[in-house]
């Protein structure tokens, strides 16, 4: 990242002030940070702090006269290598997705022809609205890059999707769009090594009904399966994603098929084959309830009802061993000790090609950073700490290698 060009753009939030620790990281990388901020951002963040880190003015005023001398908002705009928005309230997408320009940052967003990176924060039911989600998809159809949020407890109390992912996290996410710019890694639409090629991803939990209103499930997000589904398209592949109920939006380019239950899942890929990749992310349950009750199970004060069981269909052993295998079938192993042990075992039984094993006794299921091990007859590749973004990138290159 060293001599590369950082326009930061800080719209107005409470996370604000996380933009000042992602500054030091940027330069502590080498790169240049120039930044503008919005009126509503200096409720936040002083223009001095940001100045003093940047070590530069920061820009804010369309219309003053000095700034507009000395360097005019257009050139701004064009003389960085990203533009990166951060945080990027609700608002600031909407005015960019429907090419409003009423100050200095929407403006730079409407003349600038670079990439452009919006790092989202805001309330859980505002990301979730339709309108922020119609949005979205205006911004990615458009060529913009958008960064998934966390999930967690927020400033106003509630908790869910909406909280600005840590500096480190961004620090990453910028390093991978900047050498995807450079050509190291394919950007949608370029250096397509997976065109022509299918892919099945299943992703997310899958909920198996008790009575109406209860069912089992595991803790999953889904986000590193739609990663996973993205970083795929990204490559060229035409990609089917079987996802479990989650609230996230389907990456560009990637058909959806929403489910509920383990059978409905291993319907789905069936009706997606033939393919040449499988990615089995999917925490699907491996029990269900042996027969679920109509009318909700009532509480009436003596033992609790048993509930007996019966095995849910395995999907991964079943695609492993179709007479319209794929050519590369992968797993996933959720693990709480003996993380390589059991992937080596489950890779044996299933009869996979590879099995992504990771550790999940911490805050793996619905954080945004992973740490997985690459299982395969050959051996284990251990890879650090990684956004799931990253490890969906590298994943799809390993895939990309293995196949081309």
């Amino acid at each position: 990242m060293n001599g590369k060009r950082i326009l930061l753009i800080v719209s107005g939030g409470i996370a604000a002030y996380k933009a000042l620790e992602l500054v030091r990281l940027l330069n502590r990388e080498g790169a240049s940070v120039r930044a503008v901020m919005t009126d509503s951002a200096k409720s936040f963040v002083t223009p001095l702090s940001l100045g003093v880190l940047t070590g530069d003015r920061v820009f804010g005023d369309m219309l003053d006269a000095t700034e507009e001398q000395e360097i005019g908002h257009i050139q701004l705009s064009r003389d960085a290598d990203l533009v990166l928005v951060c945080p990027a309230t609700a608002n600031i997408m909407a005015k960019a997705a429907n090419g409003i320009a009423d100050d200095l940052a929407t403006t730079l967003l409407l003349a600038t022809d670079k990439r452009v990176l919006f790092v989202p924060a805001m309330n859980v039911r505002m990301w979730h609205h339709s309108a922020t989600q119609r949005n979205l998809a205006t911004l990615r159809a458009d060529g913009a890059l958008v960064m998934e949020p966390d999930e967690g407890a927020m400033a106003c109390g509630e908790w869910g999707a909406g909280r600005l992912p840590e500096p480190p996290e961004i620090l990453a996410r910028v390093r991978q769009v900047l050498a995807q710019e450079a050509g190291a890694l394919p950007l949608p639409g370029e250096g397509r090594p997976l065109a022509g090629r299918r892919a099945i991803v299943t992703a997310g939990p899958t909920h198996e009904p008790i009575d109406p209103v209860r069912y089992i499930a595991n803790r999953s997000s889904g986000r590193q399966g739609f990663a996973i589904a993205g970083a795929l398209a990204a490559a060229g592949a035409d990609v089917t994603l079987v996802a479990g109920p989650v609230s996230l939006s389907a990456p560009p380019g990637v058909r959806r098929v929403d489910v509920q239950t383990a059978r409905e899942m291993q319907a789905a890929v069936e009706a997606a084959l033939p393919a040449d990749i499988a990615v089995m992310v999917a925490a699907v349950a491996d029990w269900r309830a042996a027969s679920d009750a109509k009318q909700k199970i009532k509480k009436d004060g003596t033992a609790p009802a048993s509930l007996p069981l019966a095995e849910n269909p395995d999907i991964l052993a079943h695609i492993s061993t179709h007479d319209r295998r794929p050519a590369l079938v992968i797993g996933f192993a959720a693990e709480t000790e003996n993380v390589v042990e059991h992937a080596a075992a489950k890779l044996a039984r299933k009869g996979c090609d590879w099995i992504v094993a990771n550790d999940v006794s911490g805050d793996v299921m619905g954080g945004s950073v992973n740490r997985v091990h690459i299982v395969t007859s050959d051996g284990v590749e251990e890879w650090p700490d990684l956004p799931k973004e990253e490890v969906a990138r590298r994943l799809a290159a390993r895939i990309s290698e293995t196949l081309t």
